[in-house]
């Protein structure tokens, strides 16, 4: 199966094993910046998270109040926002080639 495949260039992801898997798999990567949210739709997600966790300024007393309002959070994210970002993806790629690797307004 060949697809592009979006990762950072997180040492993680540069592992001889993940890199073997690549190949071994036929997946395509593409090449962008190291740790570039401008390609990552997960930071989207995650700044919405925190924005809903800590609404109106909301402050936790436990760690597992804090735990819960993560995980009942994760498990309301929107459907739209998941397809919104989805369908942005081109639009980000082509944005990142165009400012060669530099910020975007994503």
């Amino acid at each position: 199966m060949k697809f592009p495949e979006l990762l950072d260039n997180a040492a993680v992801h540069n592992a001889r094993l993940t890199k073997d898997f690549f190949r071994e798999n036929n997946i395509t990567l593409l090449d962008h910046p190291a740790c570039s949210p401008d390609l990552n739709p997960i930071e989207n997600i995650w700044g919405w998270m925190a924005r809903e966790v800590y609404k109106n300024g909301h402050q936790f007393q436990t760690v597992d109040a804090l735990c819960e309002a993560i995980f009942t959070t994760w498990s309301n994210v929107p459907t739209s926002l998941l397809e919104t970002l989805a369908s942005s993806m081109p639009k980000r790629i082509f944005e990142v080639i165009n400012k060669n690797g530099g910020a975007t307004h994503y």
